[in-house]
């Protein structure tokens, strides 16, 4: 369950998107939420929905309960780096994406 990253991550890492990780800060793009910013608190991969700090509904009992937010609707804000396999992640794709763009095509008239 990928999500794209934001313009400044973007630049900075040089890849699209990645896989949404608990403790990631995103910010949601559309429906009753949209613009709001919060830390993943939970993931669910079977029915492909994302739980935010903060996004909560009052049932008619009167408990909260937590919204769950499709992935492909949140853009990724702020990575959680504490895991080693992410940053080698990072690495891996950021390398392929900066070589593949640094190569100048060498042209030779002669």
């Amino acid at each position: 369950m990928s999500a794209h990253l934001s313009q400044n991550l973007r630049e900075s890492y040089g890849i699209r998107s990645l896989p949404i990780r608990s403790g990631d800060t995103v910010r949601i793009l559309r429906g009753d939420y949209k613009d709001y910013e919060g830390q993943v608190t939970r993931i669910d991969r079977k029915k492909y929905r994302v739980y935010i700090d903060g996004v909560t509904r009052e049932k008619a009992d009167g408990t909260t309960i937590p919204v769950p937010i499709h992935h492909s609707k949140v853009e990724i804000v702020k990575l959680n780096l504490d895991d080693d396999w992410r940053k080698r992640i990072l690495e891996r794709k950021g390398s392929k994406e900066k070589e593949e763009g640094s190569e100048e095509p060498s042209e030779s008239k002669e």
